[in-house]
């Protein structure tokens, strides 16, 4: 459902438990994300201000973000103002999405001083405000004053309230003035209806009512809005998980902050879902650019190729015109038919310039000829070098397909920034990029941490490299060279190390062919079947110099073939 007025009241009801909290952290992690710390009876408390459009929502976290080392100017105002006040109400406005936190304390010389903490959860809309104790603005997160809005937020400003464009659902005294308000809509539908009538009520949520109880009857449906909203102040809710969404229920066995820890939960893996997501899309598309570069560059390649094949026809001509100058007239013609000894001196037509002797014709011929003969080399070497680039950055796309974490594809970028086909598209996005996980190089040093993924099979260790820099670290660096390599043969894949170290038993087939299947189940080829897997000693993978990341040559391998 979305985090509609209800939410709101129930999630402020159960922050009425920070009151007497003191505030003594503020940062802002993001334009859209404000972070207030509590101090609380023994316990520290994170209190997270979302007003991304989207994502909205007011709770408190569990989830740690990152704290920027240059303050914004607004988090600077709300460290000014707050730090050291304590927290004296916690207040909704009805069922508005507007959450009023109030603070008191002490200034230098021990006289009261009160603030106001406005939070604004209206879509598009949302805001924070900062107030003094007559309610002038002090400062807010947007500044809002243009002729299309109907209130003026900016400092020293008296502040107002949103007018309510929506019926109040408290007012409602009984079922008979909820029924007449619905049916004053003229709408068909209930749940759009309702929602079209009261603030607050969002209509997935009467959606949900619906289907929960099956029933489209209007009273049953007031009779549970109104159970669950009496419920917000007892703070007797709880959330029903859904595949995607929740929805409020009754619960007289909740506990302090169930509902915001929760929401804290569940908006985490949205918004990791969509920053991985929007990350992957962007890396991705500075990959299928330069993909497409090379793409266009092996087409004109093959191009160039194709008219290589026609060289030796010009050396032919050449050496046919040469061999019989002596009985061509020295005039220009379009055309000579000539005696093929290369052909039992089957008759040849050879098309000439007109504006050229036959003379110079074949000296034409002969330059052709040469030039293509430089041309096939130097494009053929074009090609081989076109077509590693190309494999290698089919590799990063696999690598990218796989990826399950915004650490995974920060490697990645890591890694195509390092290389120079991609230093074009990667300068442009190098700035934007939002690398969330700090994490240190790679070393030769056997304790230095780094992340392969880890399989136990029958008591040996499976390490299993997520891109091509771990691949290369773990196959080059960690390895020993008695631990066994596994790769899939000629298939994009992860390199995986079967370790032996300290092992006085050989490795059954049982657990070579284990070590296959996993080994196939992260490559190109997992979904197929009867996939080829190359395994051999580490002392025999080597890494040819100036090959591309992940790129390795091995020899002294057996091969087997497994069903991942």
């Amino acid at each position: 459902m979305a985090f509609d007025g209800i939410v709101t009241k129930a999630i402020a009801s159960e922050l009425q438990q920070l009151s007497g909290a003191r505030i003594d952290k503020i940062f802002q992690p993001s334009s859209n994300n404000v972070v207030l710390g509590f101090y609380l009876a023994g316990t520290n408390y994170a209190l997270n201000i979302c007003t991304s459009s989207p994502n909205y929502r007011i709770h408190l976290t569990t989830h740690p973000k990152p704290n920027p080392q240059v303050a914004p100017n607004f988090c600077m105002v709300l460290r000014k103002h707050l730090i050291g006040l304590h927290i004296k109400n916690i207040i909704t406005n009805d069922l508005e999405r507007i959450v009023t936190i109030e603070f008191e304390g002490f200034d230098d010389v021990d006289d009261i001083i009160c603030k106001k903490l406005v939070v604004e959860l209206m879509g598009k809309h949302c805001n924070i405000i900062l107030l003094d104790d007559d309610n002038t603005i002090i400062d807010s997160l947007r500044h809002i004053n243009n002729e299309n809005s109907s209130r003026v937020i900016v400092p020293h400003i008296k502040y107002s309230y949103p007018e309510p464009t929506k019926q109040n659902f408290l007012e409602c005294t009984n079922f008979s003035d909820f029924e007449k308000a619905v049916f004053s809509t003229g709408e068909n539908q209930i749940s759009v209806a309702i929602s079209n009538t009261f603030n607050g009520i969002s209509k997935n949520y009467v959606e949900f009512i619906m289907d929960k109880l099956q029933t489209s009857n209007l009273e049953v449906i007031y009779n549970y809005l109104e159970k669950i909203i009496s419920k917000t102040e007892a703070q007797a809710l709880s959330f029903e998980q859904l595949e995607k969404d929740y929805f409020l229920v009754t619960d007289d066995h909740t506990h302090n902050f169930d509902l915001n820890f929760f929401i804290d939960d569940f908006y985490y893996k949205k918004e990791t879902s969509e920053d991985l997501k929007t990350y992957r899309n962007t890396v991705l598309k500075l990959i299928l650019s330069t993909l497409k570069k090379y793409t266009k560059r092996l087409e004109n390649i093959n191009r160039k190729l194709q008219d290589c094949n026609d060289m030796d026809k010009y050396k032919l001509y050449g050496e046919l015109i040469t061999a019989n100058l002596y009985r061509i007239k020295n005039e220009n013609i379009a055309q000579i038919e000539l005696e093929n000894y290369y052909d039992n001196n089957n008759l040849i037509t050879i098309k000439l310039d007109p504006a050229y002797t036959p003379a110079i014709n074949a000296k034409r011929f002969f330059k052709k000829y040469n030039k293509l003969k430089n041309a096939l080399e130097i494009v053929g070497t074009q090609k081989e070098e076109t077509l590693k680039e190309l494999n290698y950055i089919e590799s990063i796309v696999y690598e990218l397909e796989v990826a399950t974490s915004i650490e995974e594809i920060s490697d990645i970028f890591e890694e195509i920034s390092e290389n120079v086909i991609f230093k074009p598209q990667t300068d442009k996005y190098k700035k934007k990029k939002n690398a969330k996980i700090k994490k240190s190089s790679l070393t030769k040093n056997k304790l230095q941490k780094f992340n392969p993924l880890k399989y136990t099979i029958n008591g040996f260790t499976l390490l299993v490299g997520r891109n091509n820099k771990e691949n290369d670290y773990l196959t080059l660096k960690y390895a020993r060279k008695n631990d066994l390599w596994f790769h899939t043969k000629d298939i994009h894949g992860s390199h995986a190390i079967l370790i032996l170290n300290n092992v006085t038993t050989s490795p059954s087939d049982e657990v070579l062919t284990k070590c296959a299947e996993i080994t196939a189940q992260h490559s190109k080829a997992r979904l197929s079947s009867n996939v080829p897997v190359d395994f051999c000693e580490v002392r025999y993978v080597k890494k040819p110099n100036g090959a591309k990341p992940g790129m390795v040559i091995y020899t002294n391998n057996s091969t087997l073939y497994v069903n991942p």
